[in-house]
């Protein structure tokens, strides 16, 4: 049995360069060139495969980028299940100014899928025997899927017994939490969405994350905000962790990062603050690598040691 399946309604190409400064006009040469896999539930399943876990991804495949797609995940080594779409797989851009280190992120709207398209995700997903124990819905919607997609895709996991992890924005966000989910990844901007305000300081926001695991939508929030570190909160237990001290050498991924070594964690059946040392762990070793490479094993292991869990 696959541990874990991730569903990605809008993968990408992400295509990696540098160049000494950004200027309008000029003929920006670049110092280097990377194509990875990209997309929320692509990535997480990047992380979880590298770091050992048992997963698969499924996500659409348009024309030539899509069909690249496919072949740089099949090169990582992520088993995929996938269904054709009319239009084009997105390519998405991501540059850095090494004079400044400052990151630029160039994101595309990627193809309109039909309603006959994105049904056959749904239709692959009940299809798969036996069922994971893990759904994960990453990532953003592209165009003529309705928001409550990632709220279809909770209620197959939830009658199929598995459970539902998801990291998403907006009205997609909101139409799943309705529905009901195990287990919500929000960054602040996302967590502000819920809330429907401004909190003002890290107790502000750890008590909007309480509010939705005591209203019984959301078994689980690990809300990662910044320089402000991470909180993961259940019922029971709500534990902190502090920023690890990192000069960061790119700024993509490390949200999805973080989730995917928390669930490979949990799939490994750690405990609770385990889990959540390897997420804070994996977010961190996200950035210490440039374009969009995501962490690495050995930078985990590593910073594992180095993260402080607070109890609260």
């Amino acid at each position: 049995m696959t541990d874990i399946v991730t569903i990605t309604p809008n993968p990408a190409v992400d295509l990696s360069t540098s160049v000494e400064k950004i200027l309008p006009v000029y003929k920006l040469r670049g110092t280097s060139q990377q194509r990875d896999p990209g997309g929320g539930g692509i990535n997480v399943a990047r992380v979880i495969r590298r770091l050992g876990g048992d997963v698969r991804a499924i996500y659409p495949v348009g024309g030539a980028t899509g069909d690249l797609l496919r072949r740089l995940l099949d090169r990582e080594g992520v088993p995929s299940q996938t269904f054709p779409i009319t239009e084009e797989t997105r390519e998405d851009f991501f540059v850095t100014e090494a004079s400044t280190g400052r990151p630029f992120r160039f994101i595309l709207p990627g193809p309109s899928l039909s309603e006959g398209e994105w049904q056959q995700c749904l239709t692959l997903l009940c299809k798969i025997e036996p069922f994971p124990r893990f759904v994960v819905a990453s990532g953003s919607l592209p165009r003529g899927v309705p928001d409550d997609f990632y709220a279809r895709v909770t209620r197959i996991a939830t009658r199929l017994g598995a459970k539902m992890v998801l990291d998403t924005s907006g009205p997609a966000l909101a139409a799943a939490v309705a529905e009901g989910v195990d287990l919500i990844k929000p960054n602040l901007r996302e967590m502000r969405e819920l809330a429907g305000h401004e909190p003002n300081d890290a107790v502000e926001w750890e008590a909007s994350a309480k509010a939705l695991v005591h209203n019984g939508k959301v078994g689980t929030v690990a809300l990662t905000m910044g320089h402000l570190g991470a909180v993961l909160v259940t019922r029971d237990r709500v534990l902190r962790a502090e920023p690890l001290p990192i000069t960061p050498a790119g700024a993509v991924g490390a949200g999805d990062s973080f989730l995917g070594a928390l669930l490979w964690r949990f799939a490994s059946r750690s405990n609770l603050e385990e889990a959540f040392r390897y997420a804070v762990a994996g977010g961190a070793a996200a950035l210490l690598n440039p374009g969009t490479s995501l962490c690495l094993p050995d930078d985990v292991e590593r910073l594992a040691q180095q993260v402080v869990i607070k109890a609260a």
